[in-house]
C-alpha cells in the first residue's frame, strides 16, 4: 500500500524544489490539496511519479513539476480573473482557484468536465465556473483576462489569447512541437507592448483543434 503522505512528501522534495518552485504558498498548497483525489482510480499509485497520468480522450495530468511551476509563474493575486483552457482533471483549477479570485475553466470534452465537476466537488470552490466548449484559439467574446493558462500545447500561439489579457495580465503556454516545446510566460506590459519570457522546455499533447501554421509538403 502506497504512503500516500510519504510519496506527497518526495514529490515535493524531489522533482517540485528542484524545479525552482521554492514560493511557500505554493508548496503549502501542494500539501493541502489531494492530488491522488484527481487521478483516475486505476492510476492512483502514479499520483506522485514525475510522470504524466493519462485521463483519457488523449488528455494527460502535466508532470507535478509543470503543474507547479506554472502556478508560481503566475504570481496570482486574491483579485484575478483567470481562463484556464482545457480542464482536465480539475487539478490546476482547484490550485488556481485557491490563489485567484475568479477561474473560468473551459474543456472540449463533456466526459472530462463532468469528471472534474465530481473532484472539486469535494472542494466547494464558489470562484470556480465550468463550461463545455472549444477555446483552443480563444474565449469569451472580447472578455478580458488577468491570467490565462493553457494546459494543452499549440504549435502557434493564437493572439487572440494575448489580446484578451488585461495590462499586466500573463499568460502561460507550452508552443511549438514534439518532441521539445517551450512553456511561455507572455506579460502584457501596455496595449501594444507583450514581454515574453521562456520558462522550461517540456512536451506535452496539443490542444484539440490547436492552431497550426501553414506547412510546407513537398
Amino acid at each position: 500500500m502506497l504512503d500516500m503522505e510519504q510519496a506527497r512528501f518526495n514529490m515535493i522534495e524531489q522533482q517540485i524544489r528542484p524545479c525552482e518552485v521554492l514560493e511557500g504558498r505554493i508548496l503549502d498548497l501542494l500539501k493541502k490539496v489531494r492530488r491522488e483525489h484527481f487521478v483516475p482510480e486505476d492510476k492512483r499509485e502514479m499520483s506522485f511519479m514525475d510522470m504524466e497520468i493519462p485521463l483519457g480522450h488523449g488528455v494527460s495530468m502535466w508532470q507535478p513539476k509543470l503543474e507547479a511551476r506554472a502556478v508560481q509563474e503566475l504570481h496570482l493575486g486574491r483579485l484575478d480573473k483567470v481562463l484556464e483552457v482545457g480542464t482536465g482533471s480539475g487539478y490546476l483549477t482547484v490550485l488556481l482557484s485557491m490563489l485567484a479570485g475568479h477561474v473560468t475553466s473551459v474543456e472540449i470534452v463533456p466526459e472530462l468536465s463532468a469528471m472534474a465537476r465530481q473532484h472539486l466537488h469535494a472542494y466547494h470552490r464558489e470562484n470556480i465556473t465550468l463550461e463545455i466548449g472549444d477555446a483552443a484559439r480563444g474565449w469569451g467574446n472580447g472578455v478580458k483576462y488577468d491570467v490565462i493558462v493553457l494546459t494543452g500545447s499549440t504549435p502557434m500561439l493564437p493572439v487572440a489569447f494575448q489580446n484578451s489579457l488585461n495590462i499586466g495580465g500573463r499568460l502561460f503556454a507550452i508552443v511549438g512541437d514534439a518532441p521539445v516545446m517551450e512553456a511561455r510566460m507572455i506579460n502584457r506590459i501596455a496595449q501594444d507592448t507583450f514581454e515574453t519570457v521562456d520558462i522550461m522546455e517540456t512536451s506535452v499533447a496539443p490542444l484539440q483543434n490547436a492552431l497550426e501554421p501553414k506547412r510546407f509538403v513537398f
